[in-house]
């Protein structure tokens, strides 16, 4: 994923479907090329970075 398609998710109200390695994940923060996110499945949270982000 580009960082100002992350942007833009992060920014809006809207739901989107993000994933990191074939999970379901919410963007928590963006931090230059990274970024935190929340796992849907539980309650982990991981530092990654904004490019192996993907939509479905």
């Amino acid at each position: 994923m580009r960082k100002e398609r992350a942007m833009e998710i992060f920014n809006s109200n809207k739901i989107f479907d993000v994933y990191f390695e074939s999970e379901p994940v919410w963007i928590q923060e963006i931090n230059n090329n990274f970024a935190i996110v929340g796992f849907m499945q539980n309650n982990i949270e991981k530092n990654v970075t904004i490019n192996n982000l993907y939509e479905k």
